[in-house]
């Protein structure tokens, strides 16, 4: 295999632990709001985090588009670079795609590292990858990324060729590369029909329970949720996509049995080609009677996240499912929003106008909890089993082991 392309296959992980990294964002005409850009980078700083990165510093910049050739323009990489000499940084992470003559471009004026935003997803991913459909998953997307930055990975080489009209040393080398991306994502889309035919009959083995799915942002607390249902030990993890594996539970409520799965997490601005090659392991949604939309209130942006989920839903072809709220952490939401001076009867009224915009916004259908703090789950449980015994009495009216 050529040496770039074995290269950029096989490096196990591309953030370092402890690594010293800087993070870059742009404004511009598509996200022209400077806030959004830093919540933005908020949430990259909790990526390289979660990889084990501490970052440094944040730079950003504002263009009217993206400089096709370093991103960010000449100005401010050559600020980048200057503030990055003699520091021990060995890592820059754009918030954004780059394209490979981009990120050729950059290492060259910054002599070091640079990643984007879906590098690092796919370097969490690659980690967190525990099953063998999860491990080709995130193959499969590691080569779909590689794929149309081949060209750019090798234009130092084409800098260097011959006259007018003559094929740049690179050339042979982009092609031959191209074509064994090409076999290997072939070859990874033929195992993961394998393993999704295995995964399809066994969720046909699992007879006529309904199925209830947790979805929701990443790090919303739906695997702490999932263990405390359905008394399991699902790993929960204050990071970020701590759950790449969908894992599901039987659960009974009262004599009423269900099945409840615990699904990957969600979030802004996720690599399309990600999305596509774990689209088998969303089939739980998809195929769920019932959804669990978990939301970390006490976030500042949680109404953002709603919407990341919903969209992400939508895509999926599983926004109409019937969907419970569950608006978790209220614990901390809390503690973010009152202050030990604030009387009782204030808290309590914030408390209420909270609830009863967002009973209005779902229809009834919502539950405030602290999963932590085992607050509220009495409720949330028997919202769960109201949804679980009307479905079962829909589609199997004439039978009645299921309900005492």
């Amino acid at each position: 295999m050529p040496k770039l392309l074995q290269t950029l296959i096989e490096k196990k992980q591309i953030v370092e632990q402890e690594e010293r990294v800087v993070i870059v964002g742009l404004i511009h005409k598509e996200q022209n709001n400077e806030r959004q850009v830093q919540e933005y980078l908020d949430e990259l700083v909790f990526l390289a985090e979660t990889a084990g990165a501490v970052t440094v510093k944040r730079f950003t910049q504002k263009l009217q588009h993206p400089d096709r050739a370093t991103f960010v323009g000449k100005g401010k990489l050559e600020e980048i670079r200057d503030f990055v000499q003699g520091r021990n940084i060995n890592l820059v992470i754009f918030d954004d795609e780059l394209t490979g003559s981009q990120i050729s471009n950059i290492q060259d004026v910054l002599k070091i590292k640079v990643i984007d935003r879906s590098d690092l997803i796919l370097d969490i991913f690659a980690r967190r990858a525990r099953t063998a459909q999860a491990k080709v998953q995130v193959e499969l997307a590691q080569y779909q990324y590689i794929l149309p930055r081949l060209r750019g990975m090798w234009s130092h080489l084409e800098r260097q060729g011959g006259g007018i009209g003559s094929r740049g040393p690179g050339e042979t080398e982009i092609e031959t590369d191209r074509r064994i991306v090409k076999d290997k994502i072939s070859l990874l889309r033929k195992r993961l029909g394998e393993i999704d035919k295995q995964s399809l009959t066994q969720r046909k083995d699992r007879g006529e329970l309904i199925r209830v799915a947790l979805v929701g942002y990443t790090n919303v607390g739906k695997s702490t949720i999932m263990n405390t249902l359905s008394k399991s030990e699902v790993f929960a993890e204050n990071k970020l996509f701590a759950t790449l594996d969908t894992t599901t539970r039987k659960v009974v409520f009262e004599q009423t049995p269900f099945l409840l799965s615990d699904t990957v997490g969600f979030i802004r601005k996720l690599p399309h080609h990600l999305v596509e090659s774990f689209k088998s392991t969303l089939d739980e949604v998809r195929e769920s009677d019932i959804l669990l939309h978990v939301v970390d209130i006490s976030h500042p942006q949680y109404e953002d996240q709603v919407e990341v989920v919903n969209r992400t839903l939508q895509e999926l072809k599983a926004f109409d499912k019937p969907t419970i709220m569950i608006f978790n952490k209220m614990d901390l939401y809390e503690k973010n929003t009152f202050d030990q001076w604030l009387a009782e009867d204030v808290k309590q009224d914030i408390l209420n106008q909270l609830k009863t915009d967002w009973e209005t916004r779902t229809q009834g259908n919502c539950v405030f909890i602290s999963a932590i703090e085992r607050r509220n789950l009495e409720e949330l449980r028997k919202t769960i089993m109201e949804k679980v015994v009307e479905l079962y009495r829909v589609r199997y009216p004439y039978k009645t082991e299921f309900f005492y």
